[in-house]
């Protein structure tokens, strides 16, 4: 089992930057896969991003694609994101998530979600 901390939330500027930290409890968590998941006020928690566990692959969604990056470091326990020229569109609760299951890279299912932090973005 895996226990996940988000951080790095915040309110900042259209066209701005933030970079999203997701430490995880544990010593396999390099035997994770990991994902990024977002929910707007009144919408359903939609994909953002995802990363293989040795971190050579990722995917994202297309709203992103092009501004975000997710990374990881095994070695700290540590997924991140890094969000670059924001939309208020942007404005979400993002989720971090794990799975052991190298298949939820394509099925986007993950068995372990942190609690989430809030980033805004204002036009």
């Amino acid at each position: 089992q895996v226990q996940l901390v988000e951080s790095g939330g915040g309110l900042v500027q259209a066209g701005g930057s933030l970079r999203l930290s997701c430490a995880a409890s544990g010593r396999t968590f390099s035997s994770y896969t990991m994902g990024w998941f977002r929910q707007a006020p009144g919408k359903e928690r939609e994909f953002v991003a995802t990363i293989s566990t040795n971190g050579a692959v990722t995917y994202y969604a297309d709203s992103v694609k092009g501004r975000f990056t997710i990374s990881r470091d095994n070695a700290k326990n540590t997924v991140y994101l890094e969000m670059k020229r924001l939309k208020a569109e942007d404005t979400a609760v993002y989720y971090c998530a794990a799975d052991p299951n190298r298949d939820s890279f394509y099925s986007k299912k993950y068995n372990y979600w942190g609690q989430g932090t809030q980033v805004t973005v204002s036009s």
